[in-house]
């Protein structure tokens, strides 16, 4: 039996775009996975703590090979008690939508929290860093209210894509799967037509997963 994780960087619920789809893989998913587990990390109703002073000294403490202090050992733990969580799955599935052309701050948060040298990367100075989350595959749901691929001449503006995939690859990810619904400011028309596609688009992969 494995475990997916889904990410849920959306607060929108049922008006979210990016959540319509992963949904949509969620739901083909579990008609061939029965016997797999599907878990929801909603970032909007979770107690993200902090990434404050101490957890930061907690952070050069291991980056310098050095013994933390017991309040930072207190704080370490949960930063290691989330990531403990997310290291657990076996596929990751998230919801992204597009804020100000990057990520919404709740999941920047998450991703400031975990990864951490020794959890998510480990770094040597003569081998640089090193992903350590190997083996899994990613399905990323991208939702933005205007076009930014390629020929739009807005290219430059999308950091919610690129941020995304470097994230990923940097802690270990060689699978990523990425599927868009863009345009949804464009009108109902050109909303309707992506969203379709996309959820066309994420029942076929979860078929395949």
């Amino acid at each position: 039996m494995g475990t997916v994780l889904y990410i849920e960087a959306s607060p929108r619920k049922d008006r979210s775009h990016s959540s319509s789809v992963a949904r949509a893989f969620l739901e083909a998913y579990r008609l061939s996975h029965a016997e797999d587990r599907v878990e929801t990390l909603d970032l909007w109703a979770t107690d993200l703590p902090a990434f404050d002073g101490t957890m930061l000294e907690a952070k050069y403490r291991i980056l310098h090979g050095e013994t933390h202090t017991p309040e930072e050992a207190q704080a370490w733990e949960r930063v290691t008690s989330m990531f403990r969580t997310f290291q657990s799955a076996d596929i990751y599935v998230f919801s992204v939508p597009m804020w100000n052309f990057g990520i919404p701050y709740r999941l920047k948060h998450y991703i400031d929290i975990i990864t951490q040298p020794g959890l998510a990367f480990r770094f040597s100075p003569d081998t640089g860093y090193q992903g350590l989350v190997t083996g899994k595959p990613a399905i990323v749901i991208y939702a933005s209210g205007g076009t930014y691929g390629e020929g739009s001449g807005t290219e430059s503006f999308d950091m919610q894509k690129p941020y995304m995939k470097l994230w990923l690859t940097f802690i270990g990810f060689t699978t990523i799967h990425s599927l868009v619904v863009e345009g949804t400011l464009l009108g109902p028309e050109a909303r309707a037509k992506s969203l379709e596609h996309a959820i066309t688009q994420a029942k076929q992969l979860a078929a395949t997963m």
